[in-house]
């Protein structure tokens, strides 16, 4: 099993905050409270290490971190460039099965699922297939008319639209119960993933508990998420309320920047570090800056 530390957890803004050790094993230790000075955006790094770059309105619309409900749908150009079947592409399903022969998603998806299974095939849980992945917006038009509203969602209001969720289920039980399901809740997080509607999150989802679907958001937001129970509605929310966060995660240094954008908007990035930009399908962008090691 993989194993991830949360050294710290600190807030950029000034606002109370739990700095966390945790070792993601069996439980996680909370150490102590802290309230840090205020910080601001452009400490992403210091003057002569950042540049501006201009970030277009719909860049809003892009990215793993999309918020996908009720009241926010994807848009067609919103779902993922590399969508493939599966069936086609055997490197891809290596260690699990497909439902049929007709399930696609994201190249790069599928290839994030597959490191995340093959590592609980070394650990024994080996009974995973795929019932669902991504559905274009015809099909899932034509589900929701032939199910209805207790079974699916309008096309467009639903993640399987996106290319960046599916169904995962187990052959020896529900999952629930099974082994591949408790190994999902479990582990997920380490690999990017996040079960997407929790059982206790059905009030915040609007969507009841359904142990089987996984959404990727990359990492280190489904660590985030994990620690703080988070699900992906508050998330969002917790990120446009603080504006910028820092944490470590095994000495891996991550900063992550809220920007709302109305119009074509200029924000500060880093020069030599790696970084991600993606739309919260709301109202803004979210920066995730990889800042090297930290002792």
């Amino acid at each position: 099993m993989k194993k991830w530390f949360f050294l710290l957890l600190l807030l950029c803004v000034s606002y109370p905050f739990v700095n966390k050790a945790m070792f993601f094993q069996d439980k996680v230790d909370i150490q102590k409270y802290n309230k840090n000075d205020k910080d601001n955006i452009k400490n992403i790094g210091s003057p002569l290490s950042i540049k501006k770059i201009e970030i277009a309105k719909e860049q809003i619309y892009q990215g793993n971190l999309l918020l996908i409900n009720s009241k926010y749908p994807i848009r067609h150009e919103s779902v993922k460039s590399d969508i493939v079947n599966l069936s086609k592409h055997k490197e891809l399903i290596n260690g699990y099965g497909l439902n049929n022969t007709n399930i696609y998603l994201s190249k790069g998806i599928a290839e994030k699922f597959s490191v995340m299974i093959n590592d609980a095939l070394k650990e024994g849980v080996s009974q995973f297939f795929i019932n669902s992945g991504y559905r274009d917006f015809d099909e899932q038009s034509m589900l929701y008319q032939e199910k209805g509203a207790n079974y699916a969602l309008p096309a467009g209001y639903s993640e399987h639209n996106s290319g960046l969720s599916l169904d995962v289920g187990s052959s020896v039980t529900k999952m629930d119960r099974a082994p591949e399901g408790k190994w999902l809740k479990e582990n997920a997080w380490k690999y990017g993933f996040i079960l997407r509607y929790p059982k206790d999150k059905t009030d915040v989802t609007g969507i009841q508990y359904e142990p089987w679907h996984i959404r990727y958001v990359g990492f280190p937001h489904s660590a985030i998420m994990k620690e703080k129970n988070f699900a992906l509605e508050e998330y969002m929310n917790f990120l446009k309320e603080q504006k910028s966060i820092t944490t470590t995660i095994d000495h891996q240094v991550y900063k992550i920047f809220y920007y709302p954008i109305s119009q074509n908007t200029a924000i500060n990035v880093p020069v030599n570090e790696q970084y991600d930009i993606s739309g919260n399908n709301i109202d803004g962008v979210i920066v995730t800056v990889y800042s090297g090691k930290r002792d």
